[in-house]
């Protein structure tokens, strides 16, 4: 796939760096990255949705790359809430009305609150992982050792050693989290360090110690997303068509995670678990993303 120049758009909050591919009045998909991720993910998938006349936009999220805030003062939060009037908000600022959304990790909840909160604005919705919303009110409750165990870094984000541990070794503590999520994708260093770049953002470890310690209601959220907040905590339905993509070997998330998600989804669904694949599955299933595509309404 050949490189494409970076560019750069303004929202109230952020300067968002992204790059654009594809026919300008090309129907829109945003793509959208997970935690430890950027853009480089979706290098298996852009090259075919361009050539299929697709307007495809892939944007670094708060606290990857290029992306920066505007002010200061805003807190660096990398709440759902964020994610979500993140992505609304660019939408907003390129006057897209209405697009096609994907994405994994961060990058599906971000989607996910989207496609719940304003469903007027999205035609449809590939979801990996499943229904992304956190329920937050429900989060302290124990879960099985297995799944704690797959944990670990949240609870270590927790603690003010993990918060200097993440800043000193953001890097050996990325690639042990893609070997461990994906443990059947043979990644290379150059490979990794394509995304890990993205992990030198001033506001990486911030944002990331935010959003896992959100999620358990250790620290505050950002007080300008109040609202949609509590419009999340009511679990909303996602009423665009879907189709939900799980990574057999998915190492953090295991498929059997997302095996009752469908009553989260009112419209039309679909939910394929993918062979062999682990967490960061557009990149070892591309395929599989756009096969998904290929099957929502095309507006």
């Amino acid at each position: 796939m050949p490189e494409m120049a970076m560019k750069t758009i303004r929202t109230p909050v952020l300067e968002i760096a992204y790059e654009e591919h594809g026919p300008a009045d090309g129907r829109p998909v945003f793509l959208m990255h997970g935690f430890p991720d950027d853009i480089r993910c979706w290098d298996g998938v852009v090259g075919s949705l361009a050539a299929q006349g697709w307007r495809v936009i892939v944007p670094w999220l708060r606290g990857y790359g290029p992306t920066r805030f505007l002010d200061p003062a805003t807190p660096r939060s990398g709440q759902q809430a964020a994610l979500g009037a993140d992505l609304l908000a660019l939408m907003d600022a390129l006057a897209i009305p209405r697009a096609h959304l994907a994405g994994y990790d961060w990058g599906g909840r971000a989607c996910c609150v989207t496609a719940a909160l304003w469903p007027e604005r999205v035609a449809g919705l590939v979801s990996i992982g499943g229904y992304n919303i956190q329920n937050i009110a429900r989060a302290n409750r124990p879960a099985p050792a297995a799944q704690e165990a797959r944990y670990w870094y949240q609870w270590y984000l927790h603690t003010e050693r993990g918060q200097a541990g993440l800043e000193a070794n953001r890097r050996d503590i990325c690639r042990l989290l893609w070997r461990l999520w994906s443990p059947n994708w043979a990644f290379d260093d150059a490979t990794f360090e394509r995304t890990a770049v993205s992990f030198d953002n001033p506001d990486f470890v911030a944002v990331s110690v935010q959003s896992y310690r959100h999620r358990y209601g250790a620290a505050p959220g950002d007080p300008a997303l109040d609202e949609i907040e509590a419009r999340l905590a009511i679990q909303p339905a996602i009423s665009v068509p879907t189709v939900v993509l799980h990574g057999e070997a998915d190492g953090v998330s295991p498929p059997a995670d997302s095996a009752g998600h469908a009553r989260f989804f009112s419209g039309p669904y679909v939910r394929r678990v993918i062979p062999v694949a682990g967490h960061f599955l557009p990149q070892e299933a591309p395929g599989a993303v756009l096969a998904a595509l290929a099957e929502l309404p095309s507006s």
